[in-house]
């Protein structure tokens, strides 16, 4: 026990009298030193006495599409904090494929009697999938909330990263390098966010390199929002002699890298690539790669408090609340090579 006060205490920077206060419920030490003590208790593993253990103010679920590409759980890791912050407990729900579907999870969570519900990148996103599922969930007196993707029929609070000023801002930075020929490479139309992108790559083009639109939709490949979809779309779009390539996810952006690569180009001396998420881990790829960087941590805590006022009986009128994204520039964008002095 002296070893395990001496750790705790070393990591909360306290004596260790005062954390033997905390471990035995005495009074006398500040809130925010039991905080710390308690922080530290779970920072080295060791589990919290009984007394000490938080009582769930009810479970909140978590629905997900997929954990592979690492902005989801970077997603799931902000929205479980703040919800425990809260006193909630979360219930990770993820689809896989040949597993259980969207409804399949909700009704489990539903069934569980969970205080409502986050959805991230779900069917509200896929403008060919039948909103009403929403609308029988909200009349089940569930309280949700949905992350990128905008419905405007469901009448719920959704939270969504700018796509358009996305696109802006990396059309913006490759042709201020010297880029002409830019592509973009994006998952399927029917999703709302493939569908700003796109918009927003277009009026982009228009306004920074004179581009029309019917010139600028040739630059444009849509495929799936994998490494391999990077891959092929990126690989189209190379062939048809673009120097840079925008894509609409890091993982995306890998594949293009790799495409590159097989045509014996080099990233970024022969061709650019801009990623979008600024996943974690994603600043030490070779090269580093320039992305969009989606606000996770702000967006996920909206998305928490806008559910939360809901549990509470105090809703927010049902809106799109958008969040600015920000262009991490790293080592996969250079000049252009017709640019570049020899």
């Amino acid at each position: 026990m002296t070893a395990r006060l001496a750790d705790i205490a070393a990591q909360a920077g306290v004596s260790e009298a005062t954390v033997s206060r905390v471990l035995n419920g005495k009074p006398g030490v500040a809130s925010a030193t039991r905080e710390s003590v308690l922080a530290a208790l779970d920072l080295l593993g060791y589990e919290r006495p009984s007394r000490l253990q938080k009582h769930s103010a009810g479970l909140v679920g978590l629905i997900t599409p997929e954990l592979e590409n690492p902005i989801f759980p970077a997603f799931a890791q902000v929205i479980c904090q703040a919800l425990t912050r809260q006193g909630y407990t979360p219930v990770l729900a993820t689809q896989t494929p040949g597993g259980s579907t969207e409804d399949e999870l909700t009704g489990m969570l539903v069934e569980r009697g969970v205080a409502g519900i986050i959805f991230i990148s779900g069917l509200h996103a896929d403008t060919s999938a039948d909103m009403e599922r929403y609308d029988r969930l909200r009349a089940g007196g569930v309280p949700f909330v949905l992350i990128n993707g905008y419905a405007p029929s469901v009448r719920a609070p959704f939270v969504s990263p700018d796509d358009r000023a996305a696109m802006s801002l990396a059309v913006t930075h490759l042709a201020s390098l010297g880029h002409r020929e830019i592509g973009l490479a994006l998952g399927p139309i029917r999703f709302v966010p493939v569908r700003r992108k796109v918009e927003g790559f277009l009026s982009a083009m228009a306004a920074e390199l004179k581009v029309p639109a019917e010139r600028a939709e040739r630059l444009i490949e849509h495929s799936l929002f994998t490494l391999e979809g990077g891959q092929a779309a990126a690989g189209a779009l190379l062939d048809a002699g673009c120097t840079a390539v925008v894509c609409a996810s890091d993982m995306m952006a890998l594949g293009a890298i790799r495409a590159a690569r097989q045509r014996g180009l080099a990233v970024p001396g022969d061709c650019s690539v801009i990623g979008f998420d600024d996943s974690p881990l994603i600043a030490f790829t070779d090269p580093p790669l320039t992305t969009i960087r989606q606000p996770v941590t702000a967006m996920g805590q909206a998305a928490v408090r806008a559910l939360l006022e809901e549990v509470g009986g105090t809703p927010a009128p049902p809106s799109e609340f958008v969040f600015l994204p920000e262009l991490v520039v790293r080592g996969s964008t250079a000049a252009a090579p017709a640019n570049r002095r020899p």
